[in-house]
């Protein structure tokens, strides 16, 4: 159900990358994006940690599967499912959009196998980007524009996050909390339940269950924050359920 980005060497949304030039791009321009068709079929987008407090109230917080698990917010419970945004790809009103769509056709990424700088890139293949007439100039001659600024230090705030967002999963999985999730929606129109597994989520049995000098320190450090949005947002699985039956979303029956 909720996978993490793909690894086919680019994350998700990304088709390709170049790195952002100067020379290369001279008099490019960014073209604001009118619409969210490119997260239109995507059901779970990465989430940071600084993110978790605001999302939880639209979204399920989840975390993917595997050994690496990243925190995911879930848009839909089926793959190819988004119910936040429409036939003309406009977010539903009141939504919060996670960082990391707002960060796109952008990243911030290392040229070079081991090279600790990195290098702010595009996706060409979103068309936001381009020798356009109209948009927002990247350059000024050879310096960065304004925009160009405020894109680079939106990428690095973002970096900064996910490192944070890396360092809370592996002190996570230290913990054993972490464990794979099923979620069982019933309902008197079904002839059975259906089934939602694929992802992780943390054991709350467990949680309670800890010492109090454990819970002390994880109360220090703002684990224990996190912890608790990841679980509240979990009681939007129904709610989200019910928006993909009422979109004629939801997955026949056999």
């Amino acid at each position: 159900m909720a996978t993490a980005p793909q690894a086919q060497g680019l994350p998700v949304l990304y088709r390709d990358l170049a790195p952002l030039s100067s020379l290369d791009h001279a008099g490019w321009s960014l073209r604001p994006m009118e619409d969210l068709s490119v997260i239109a079929d995507v059901h779970a987008v990465p989430l940071t940690v600084d993110e978790f407090a605001v999302a939880q109230r639209c979204y399920p917080i989840v975390f993917s599967s595997g050994p690496d698990p990243v925190p995911l917010a879930l848009m839909g419970l089926n793959e190819g499912v988004n119910v936040f945004v429409d036939a003309a790809g406009q977010l539903a009103p009141k939504t919060y959009l996670p960082a990391y769509v707002r960060r796109y056709p952008f990243m911030l990424a290392q040229l070079q196998q081991g090279a600790e700088e990195m290098s702010l890139c595009f996706d060409p293949s979103a068309g936001l980007v381009g020798p356009f007439d109209g948009g927002t100039p990247l350059f000024d001659g050879d310096q960065p524009s304004e925009q160009c600024k405020a894109t680079l230090a939106f990428c690095e705030q973002f970096e900064t996050a996910a490192r944070r967002t890396g360092q809370f999963m592996t002190d996570l999985k230290a913990t054993g909390l972490l464990e794979e999730g099923e979620v069982t929606i019933n309902n008197p129109e079904f002839q059975q339940p259906y089934i939602y597994r694929g992802f992780q989520m943390v054991n709350e049995e467990k949680l309670r269950d800890l010492r109090g000098d454990q819970l002390r320190k994880m109360s220090g450090n703002g684990m224990l924050v996190l912890l608790y949005a990841h679980l509240f947002s979990m009681n939007l699985m129904t709610e989200l359920f019910t928006q993909q039956q009422a979109q004629g979303k939801v997955p026949p029956q056999f």
